[in-house]
């Protein structure tokens, strides 16, 4: 059995230097504040595709859109506090 879900997910895209930058900001917020975080590739899921192609990575957090395109670590800090 898996333990409770992740309060950060980022979505991403392979190839994405965006996400790549989001992930670094997420792993290192998270990681100073002891906060699970994990990314998920969208690129074989259509209905997330559909969805939230254009505008990855997309940050969730308590599964709630926080953020997308870029992660402003102050502001991701305040969200997870």
């Amino acid at each position: 059995m898996s333990g409770p879900a992740p309060r950060v997910v980022v979505y991403l895209k392979p190839g994405c230097h965006l996400c790549e930058d989001a992930v670094e900001v997420v792993s290192s917020v998270c990681s100073a504040l002891g906060v699970e975080w994990a990314g998920q590739d969208i690129s074989d899921d259509r209905e997330l595709m559909a969805r939230w192609a254009e505008y990855v990575p997309v940050i969730l957090v308590d599964g709630e859109v926080h953020d997308w395109f870029r992660v402003q670590p102050e502001r991701l800090t305040r969200a997870l506090s």
